[in-house]
């Protein structure tokens, strides 16, 4: 039995690419659903213009027009609920959402994070950073992680990893470069199978299931 497609929403901030690359898997016919609202937290970002070329609609959520975080976490949450979404994915979404979310929001969310979690996660651990922060542990190894949205920050189920080595030469941006390309690989992959139904959370794994 064909499974409905599944709405879903993207928060972003930037440029968009992993908005991008969602938008391209959907079109591809590699994903069970459709883009119906991309949300951002930044009214100049060139995720806007994405949207806007795709026909989709857009909403600018500015945090400075909030009392607190809080308020603005429920006017995101109220937002994907008006546009029924079914999944929403935060795709370079600069802000940490307050608990208040996962109460209001009725469906699912998830998140791309630019490391191998557990390690390099977590509050301040965002772009940059993150890679600084893994050339200077020494670390040989990094990637980017896809994982299902919880309160507490970088420490959902993992649905999906991947891993580049990091060579002696390497810089944050030449790192940034190359665990974008994963990113722009797993993250249309998660959401392809969670659109499929073949994702199954068993505590802090997340299994996949055999399709029909």
């Amino acid at each position: 039995m064909k499974v409905s497609p599944i709405r879903i929403g993207v928060l972003v901030s930037g440029s968009g690419t992993n908005l991008q690359a969602i938008i391209d898997a959907v079109d591809a016919g590699r994903i069970n659903g459709e883009v119906v609202v991309v949300i951002s937290s930044n009214s100049q970002a060139y995720a806007l213009q994405r949207a806007a070329k795709h026909g989709i609609p857009a909403e600018v959520i500015l945090y400075d027009e909030f009392k607190n975080r809080r308020d603005f976490s429920a006017r995101i949450a109220d937002t994907l609920n008006r546009y029924r979404v079914d999944l929403a994915c935060l795709a370079g979404f600069m802000r940490i959402l307050d608990p208040v979310f996962f109460e209001l929001f009725h469906g699912d969310a998830m998140n791309i994070h630019p490391a191998l979690l557990p390690a390099f996660g977590g509050v301040g651990m965002y772009g940059r950073h993150v890679h600084e922060a893994v050339i200077r542990s020494g670390a040989q190894f990094s990637g980017a992680t896809v994982h299902f949205l919880t309160e507490d920050c970088d420490a959902g189920p993992i649905i999906l990893q991947d891993i580049v080595r990091v060579e002696d030469d390497d810089t944050p941006d030449t790192l940034a470069a190359k665990v974008q390309a994963i990113e722009h690989r797993i993250y249309p992959k998660a959401v392809e199978l969670y659109c499929a139904g073949l994702l199954e959370i068993d505590g802090m794994r997340v299994r996949r299931r055999n399709p029909n």
